[in-house]
């Protein structure tokens, strides 16, 4: 078992920045994959960052790549999500994810555990 609780999120005009922290507890936190999705209103959840147990391999939706950080410490079992240069379209309620495979997937039913998730408004 892992829980996840997200925090960071908040209201921000557009071109700014927000970094989202993802705090986990239970099992150890290096054996599981990471990621970040969000969902609008509206819109189904989608992919935004995933990160693997070591950090070395990291992907990221096309919408946000370029402008948005995935890292994680180990050390204090937390994943990050720095986000730049955001749009209005950012706007959304951010969730991390983890689950136990070997690289990180950009589909929601791999993940086995999910946060409440933080909300991220970008106002233009």
């Amino acid at each position: 078992q892992v829980q996840l609780v997200e925090s960071g999120g908040g209201l921000v005009q557009a071109g700014g920045s927000l970094r989202l922290s993802c705090a986990a507890s239970g099992r150890t936190f290096s054996g599981v994959v990471m990621a970040w999705f969000r969902q609008a209103p509206g819109k189904e959840r989608e992919f935004v960052a995933g990160i693997s147990r070591s950090g070395l391999s990291r992907g990221y939706a096309d919408s946000v790549k370029g402008r948005f950080a995935i890292s994680r410490d180990n050390a204090k079992n937390t994943v990050y999500l720095q986000m730049n240069s955001l749009h209005p379209e950012d706007t959304a309620v951010y969730h991390c994810a983890s689950q136990y495979g070997l690289a990180y997937s950009r589909l929601r039913h791999a993940y086995h555990y999910w946060g409440q998730g933080t909300q991220v408004t970008v106002s233009s």
